[in-house]
């Protein structure tokens, strides 16, 4: 296979000192490092055109197949005990299998990509609430300036403001609902938020418990507002709803909701790791993730605890966490996985392992990650992460991806 990377020399001292201090202030980047470690890359990750190109359609391909996958899940509540999702999850699952999927609107899916000794293949589809727009919309406007023989691959974060814009409607408002605590989903929703102000639709901030239904609308109830809502926009993961109030009424983020959601609470079945395992069972057809993902088994039918051609992952992990490779993760932290493992086998998965290939920057090896971006089923574009270890993780430097 063709390399699809194109070699580049970093940003000087300088250039990146600007470039960091805008990436802060212009794209709500506020947590550049992870302890020491600095989280914003010092080049670009380039990618070939006609590289590009074979991504493009590989990813637009998975989008159609994911979707249908979904819709047919959701009248399928037989499947979703394989998934290894909590008991509450499961439990509005099923109300959606009887009443109907709330409506979705702007489906956002990302797909991270990595080129192997065997060509492209992917780790996960991030279907649920993927992030990381603010980066990859924000930071090939920065770069692209000193790298003026590339362009950007597109613009994920205008694409879909432009699109919920238009479900919300001519000064329709829309809540923003993910959890607070954490400012690197706090600082994706400004970012969003503000382009979407921009566009003319009313935007709140706000937590998920800060939801009110009557009947199958939505409402927002907060000290600094409340009315109905025109859409929901989640970066709250399904997997935690659960926990919420029952006031709430979170459940209707998955079933019976009239107000569009994007993404609905039903994301979650093709989110979680263990989705594989039930391919067998579907009559939609899956070619191509069959033939990007890595062989999937549940993880006691795998040899991974003795075995370097395997990884463990947790079914419903995020950013890297908990992923088991040896050799490649802490003995200790890797002890830890394998204990978790034993005592909750059906909310891991093991998959085979493949060749990561990687580049070199200035003479320093790293492994890179192609987080493609689809809206609906079209690409709308990309953003990379780049490691030192053949694990993307949240110490990875998120990167702007260009084209050439």
């Amino acid at each position: 296979m063709t390399n699809p990377w194109v070699r580049v020399q970093p940003l000087d001292a300088g250039q990146f000192a600007r470039m960091k201090r805008r990436a802060i202030f212009d794209c709500y980047k506020w947590d550049p490092q992870v302890g020491d470690v600095c989280v914003i890359a010092r080049h670009p990750l380039v990618i070939t055109r006609e590289a590009w190109a074979e991504v493009t359609r590989l990813a637009e391909a998975l989008a159609v197949e994911t979707l249908a996958a979904e819709a047919e899940l959701v009248t399928r509540p037989d499947l979703h005990g394989a998934l290894g999702l909590p008991f509450s999850v499961r439990h509005a699952l099923r109300d959606a299998a009887k009443v109907g999927a709330t409506r979705g609107a702007a489906r956002l899916i990302r797909f991270d990509f990595h080129f192997t000794s065997d060509g492209w293949r992917i780790s996960e589809a991030n279907c649920d609430v993927p992030g990381g727009l603010n980066e990859a919309s924000g930071f090939p406007a920065l770069i692209a300036e000193h790298y003026s023989w590339a362009a950007p691959v597109g613009d994920p974060g205008t694409a879909y403001v432009r699109a919920l814009a238009a479900h919300a409607g001519p000064n329709g408002t829309t809540a923003f609902v993910h959890a607070t605590a954490y400012s690197d989903d706090q600082q994706m929703m400004l970012f969003v938020a503000r382009k979407l102000e921009a566009e003319g639709v009313r935007t709140h901030l706000a937590s998920p418990d800060h939801l009110r239904w009557n009947g199958d609308a939505a409402s927002l109830s907060a000290a600094w507002w409340k009315g109905p809502l025109d859409l929901i926009v989640r970066f709250f993961p399904a997997e935690w709803m659960g926990g919420l109030p029952k006031a709430s009424g979170w459940q209707r983020l998955f079933a019976g909701g009239a107000t569009a959601v994007s993404n609905p609470g039903t994301a979650i079945l093709a989110q979680s790791k263990r989705f594989p395992l039930i391919w067998d069972a579907l009559r939609t057809p899956l070619p191509t993730w069959r033939a990007l993902l890595p062989e999937t088994r549940d993880a006691r039918n795998a040899p991974w605890a003795m075995s370097d051609e395997w990884v463990v992952k947790p079914a419903l992990g995020r950013v890297g966490e908990s992923i088991g490779i040896r050799g490649v993760v802490d003995a200790k932290d890797m002890r830890q996985i394998s204990r978790s493992v034993r005592w909750a086998p059906g909310a891991w998965v093991a998959q085979r392992r493949f060749d990561l290939l990687p580049i070199e920057v200035a003479g320093v090896r790293i492994f890179p990650c192609l987080g493609v971006y689809t809206l609906d089923t079209r690409v709308i574009g990309a953003y990379g992460r780049l490691a030192p270890v053949p694990l993307i993780d949240s110490r990875a430097a998120d990167a702007a991806v260009l084209a050439a």
